[in-house]
């Protein structure tokens, strides 16, 4: 039973569907071979019927041919040799008799034997009528021998209604009359079963099965090689590594997806480029109104006040850092390596301890995973930073699996409402409720680190522990499989 969307939990593909090639080489390969296995299967079949036609008007015809060759040995052989070249020319599939009554007490209606008759008779020179020829039954066994009663012997009165089975025209029992008031009788029966093809078929479709599977693939890897080339690239401009321009080569199709992919990174490139430019401008022009709102300040004579417009200036400077930092994320060209994880969370670690945060690493076996050093380093030193800020102290432990690496970053503060738990990940989002709001910051720590993950094939998720404070989940893919 095949499994479609709605089907019930725990439905599986037939077993022949998970055997089958998910590759495009693959499913070629099998699909030329199939191919292949159907037109030779018809032909071997439309070969094996003209093989059995013709190997059964031979041997018919040789039937006939031993037939005349005995009535003449009979006609120039002395009466007393009869019985030898009888024995002579008996077989075991064309067997001859002499009796004085024929064996076939009436010639059948088949014309097929009636033209046997017509052409043994012109062979032989004597009148059709002194021939009768009737269908050898199938119930008819050789070992029955001539002895058996005239039932056996299709075509007569007796043969009609006392034997069973059915009547098969090529095989047939015919009586010649000959001189001397004789009858030579005889009996051809079904030659042997042979193979309908031989072990040169058998050679023959193997030989070209390989040549068209070899052919297949080496075309379906040519064809295939730029769609890998391209999806690799795709896979790795997604995640903010540079990426030249691919060889447009392969088919048509492959060419035109091709130059199409490397338009697109064109454009790009060209986009983040003039956006870098314009908020290089916009820094600049930001910062200068900012140091003359400062300088400004210095002549207000109340302190109070003065002290105010410090403190908002200072915030709209780390505003803007923080929105500069957070914009420019995605165009970072930093060029991925891969780096032990676990002496880049110690190092995070140890910066913050010097700050005077509180972050415990549980240590752990080696890590590599690939990635922009400088950009992750920036992530993680957020979440932990959090961690240690908001939750008083913080945890961080890596767990690694067959599908990715986790980094575990626990604290044990008052949690974030589950309704918020992906709200908090929006820009400027601050919750007043579970942070505390005195601490500073801008709201952009956590955006900044879900967008640099993100950018490595990763994710960032929350979640409150059981036992109180908020558990921050780095998702990252292994190394070796990138």
């Amino acid at each position: 039973m095949l499994c479609s969307p709605a089907s019930a939990p725990g439905c599986s593909a037939p077993f022949a569907l998970k055997l089958a090639p998910t590759s495009l080489a693959g499913q070629l390969t099998l699909l030329l071979l199939v191919a292949l296995a159907l037109a030779q299967g018809v032909a071997v079949a439309l070969f094996a019927w003209e093989r059995i036609e013709a190997k059964r008007h031979a041997y018919r015809d040789n039937a006939v041919l031993r037939t005349e060759t005995v009535v003449r040995l009979l006609g120039g052989a002395p009466p007393e040799l009869h019985d030898a070249v009888i024995a002579a020319a008996s077989s075991e599939f064309v067997l001859f008799s002499l009796t004085d009554e024929p064996e076939v007490s009436e010639s059948g209606t088949d014309e097929r034997l009636a033209d046997i008759a017509r052409d043994l008779a012109a062979t032989l020179g004597i009148d059709p009528e002194r021939i009768r020829m009737a269908p050898l039954r199938t119930g008819f066994r050789y070992d029955d021998g001539l002895a058996g009663d005239r039932e056996h012997v299709g075509g007569g009165e007796h043969g009609r209604g006392d034997v069973h089975g059915h009547q098969e025209p090529d095989w047939f029992t015919a009586s010649v009359a000959l001189s001397g008031d004789q009858w030579l009788n005889v009996r051809v029966f079904p030659p042997p079963d042979a193979p309908l093809w031989g072990w040169t078929f058998v050679l023959t479709f193997l030989f070209s099965a390989l040549v068209i599977a070899a052919v297949a693939v080496l075309a379906a890897r040519r064809i295939v090689r730029p769609m890998r080339s391209l999806a690799a690239a795709a896979s790795r401009f997604g995640l903010g590594e540079t990426v030249d321009d691919l060889p447009e080569e392969g088919p048509v199709e492959t060419r035109e997806t091709v130059r199409a992919f490397n338009l697109m990174r064109g454009r790009l490139d060209r986009y983040l480029r003039e956006r870098t430019a314009m908020l290089a401008a916009v820094s600049h022009d930001l910062r200068t109104p900012i140091t003359s709102l400062r300088l400004h300040a210095e002549f207000v004579e109340s302190q109070k006040t003065k002290m105010k417009i410090y403190a908002a200036l200072d915030e709209m400077q780390r505003m803007i850092e923080d929105t500069l930092a957070f914009i420019r994320e995605d165009m970072q060209r930093e060029e991925t390596r891969k780096v032990d994880l676990n002496a880049l969370i110690d190092s995070v670690a140890a910066d913050l301890s010097e700050l005077g945060h509180d972050i415990e690493v549980i240590e752990s076996n080696r890590v590599l995973v690939a990635c922009r050093p400088v950009a992750l380093r920036r992530a993680l030193r957020n979440l932990m930073e959090n961690a240690a800020t908001y939750g008083s102290r913080g945890t961080v432990r890596t767990e690694k699996d067959d599908t990715a690496i986790r980094v575990f970053i626990e604290d044990e503060g008052q949690g974030i409402p589950e309704a918020d738990l992906e709200r908090v990940f929006d820009p400027f989002v601050r919750l007043e409720t579970s942070r505390n709001r005195d601490t500073g910051g801008s709201g952009l720590g956590l955006a900044i680190a879900r967008s640099i993950v993100r950018g490595h094939g990763g994710g960032v998720l929350l979640g409150n522990r059981a036992k109180g404070g908020l558990r921050a989940t780095v998702v990252l893919p292994i190394a070796e499989r990138r």
